[in-house]
């Protein structure tokens, strides 16, 4: 009897082929149901918004001007909130938020706590590609709940770990190996970032690029990063209004210019600022993850003292820039408006990243600097205590908020030369994360694709380039790994990498002494032979001292206790004539799988130009302290 999963198995493999072509075709299914993640996930956290902040709390939402608003099927613009409008009613779904979305991912999946996007990553290099098939689900509902009711994160992580589930799944229904499942996994990710964002392009080289800290990439998995991020895309952005399906999220038609190369200045200098400021986030990100874990409470009840401390602070921040009042007037006045851009310090923070980018009236320094600031506290209590969300949105309205704050001041220092103070909060995003996540290239292209903002190119590969290669020692994602050569995904290539480079003749000792048995030797003569001897295999030579087989000492071993057959037997009787050897230009790469496929520990190197003449022995621990001492010169040249 064929099963159903089997029948759809072999079907599907023979309809996508082998090898790219098979791992690309497969690629397009997980963009596909990873895109049916994306609008699951979107809906339901604006369900959860709907019904806690903007019903309970009085606050409608404050998006980006390229976010939609999916239950009215319009654009979701800044609104004031309603009379009823209440803080503690805020700190109180917050707090909830945390302790339900604790409960679910604690109770049911705990791997899907934290921020998504490192737990990924770990599965790439420590676990095979394997994720838990319940993962996606989970982390769905918890991601829902923790940002829906207000939690300092972002969608990047929840998705991208969503993504990277789907890929495992997938990959592990159609019996595929470690290597592709690793890959599928990767393009999980990059089509859930690239089309939760609308940034296709971006989604498909941050899956490859996001897996190591150092100027790395995993190439095998761009193609099927790409056709999955396409999948996933198209998909996506067919359930949103029109009015903003093809919209950059943050493109609320900026009209940025680089107006001179003298800019790249104050560019570069804004470089440096976020250098410390993205080395600050960090250490506070790891600083409160690390109180948290040690902290004597239920793991569950973790993610709602990281709430309620987090809505604390943004709540306090508003009262403060709005001189301690909860209520507000309708229309807003100046000093309501800029007293509810601090809440920007919770929830996803887009609306005011939004007004920053625009150079809103209510975006003055203090806003920006307040946001910017206390956005590094909220996000790590939201996300380091263990609730559902990721790092991406938050590091873009810090770097964004910080950036734009940078270019006020830069513009009352030096009018002549900053122009456009916005411009330096789209440069700043970029800037920003990439010190963060060491992400650079993924991070200019999606900051590009993001606002729709092409013109400012040069100095946000310029900030990026700076602190990447500056912050080297700072990054948000602990499980990535330096490079290729350091992941356990990739120890078996390096291996062959380096035995390729070596040759036997490299490494044979031609100087080692060596006991020849003559093809006509007696048992007896070998026996008291072996006893003077510390080799373990005896070539057997003929007249012409050409090898015609071998024995090790174990062979001998068998007759030694029946002593009649010691002259009656010779070396012809005991040795091997089938025997395995290698010459001096073959790889050792090639003398390690004739090593593994006989198990042995020496293999008899042959003059390739006199066949039967013996050079020497090649020994596999000679190999294997050939490859170690080539791995270290490698590292020692990095």
């Amino acid at each position: 009897m064929i099963r159903p999963s089997s029948f759809l198995v072999s079907q599907w493999q023979r309809v996508t082929g082998e090898s790219s072509s098979r791992l690309a075709g497969t690629a397009l299914m997980v963009g596909l149901v990873v895109g049916l993640f994306c609008i699951a996930l979107e809906w339901s956290i604006q369900i959860v918004r709907f019904q806690t902040l903007t019903y309970l709390v009085g606050l409608p939402p404050s998006d980006a001007f390229g976010e939609a608003n999916l239950l009215s099927h319009s654009g979701a613009a800044v609104a004031p909130p309603s009379a009823g409008f209440s803080v503690w009613w805020l700190w109180v779904v917050i707090t909830l938020g945390g302790l339900v979305s604790g409960c679910v991912v604690y109770g049911l999946a705990p791997s899907a706590a934290g921020a998504g996007t490192d737990a990924a990553v770990d599965a790439f290099h420590q676990q095979k590609g394997l994720i838990r098939a319940r993962v996606p689900l989970v982390k769905t509902i918890a991601s829902a709940i923790t940002l829906g009711t207000g939690g300092s994160a972002g969608r990047e992580g929840p998705i991208a770990q969503i993504g990277a589930g789907v890929g495992s799944w997938i990959a592990s229904r159609l019996h595929l190996s470690a290597r592709d499942r690793r890959i599928l996994l990767a393009a999980g990710m990059g089509a859930g970032v690239g089309a939760m964002f609308r940034a296709p392009l971006a989604g498909a080289l941050f899956a490859a690029e996001i897996l190591y800290s150092d100027a790395d990439m995993e190439a095998d998995v761009i193609v099927p990063s790409a056709a999955a991020s396409i999948a996933a895309y198209s998909v996506y952005i067919h359930t949103l209004p029109e009015s903003v399906r093809f919209q950059p999220i943050f493109g609320d038609d900026l009209s940025n210019q680089l107006l001179s190369a003298w800019e790249l200045i104050p560019y570069a200098i804004l470089g440096l600022v976020m250098l410390v400021s993205s080395a600050a986030y960090v250490r506070i990100f790891h600083f409160t993850q690390k109180v948290f874990e040690s902290m004597p409470v239920r793991p569950q009840f973790r993610p709602a003292i990281g709430a309620a401390l987090a809505g604390a602070v943004g709540i306090a921040a508003m009262m403060a820039v709005g001189g301690g009042t909860t209520q507000f007037t309708s229309p807003l006045s100046l000093q309501d408006a800029t007293a509810l851009q601090m809440l920007g310090a919770l929830g996803t923070g887009y609306g005011t990243l939004q007004s920053a980018l625009a150079g809103s009236a209510e975006t003055t320094l203090v806003v920006l600097l307040g946001v910017g600031g206390l956005k590094m506290l909220t996000s790590a209590l939201s996300i380091g205590s263990g609730g559902s969300g990721g790092v991406f949105g938050p590091s873009m309205v810090i770097g964004g908020c910080l950036g734009a704050a940078y270019g006020q001041i830069a513009q009352w220092l030096a009018p002549d030369w900053v122009v456009s103070p916005q411009a330096y909060a789209v440069v700043g995003m970029a800037g920003f994360f990439a010190g963060v996540s060491r992400t650079p290239i993924s991070t200019v292209i999606m900051i590009r694709e993001l606002t729709g903002d092409f013109a400012l190119i040069v100095p946000t590969m310029l900030v990026s380039s700076l602190t990447f290669v500056i912050a080297r020692r700072f990054t948000l994602y602990r499980k990535q790994v330096p490079t290729r050569m350091e992941s356990p995904a990739h120890r078996g290539d390096f291996f062959v990498d380096v035995l390729e480079g070596l040759k036997v003749a490299d490494v044979y000792p031609r100087d080692r002494s060596l006991m020849m048995i003559r093809e006509s030797a007696s048992l007896d003569e070998i026996v008291h032979g072996l006893a003077s001897s510390k080799q373990h295999y005896f070539p057997v030579v003929d007249e012409q001292n050409k090898m015609v087989g071998i024995f090790s000492d174990d062979d001998v071993r068998a007759y030694l206790f029946d002593s009649t057959l010691w002259r009656l037997a010779n070396a012809g009787d005991v040795m091997n004539s089938s025997f395995v050897s290698v010459d001096p230009n073959e790889s050792l790469n090639t003398a390690m799988q004739k090593f593994t496929s006989q198990n042995l520990d020496e293999l008899p190197v042959i003059d390739p130009d006199s066949p039967g003449s013996l050079l020497g022995f090649l020994r596999r621990k000679e190999t294997i302290q050939a490859y170690n001492k080539r791995l270290i010169q490698h590292r020692g040249e990095e």
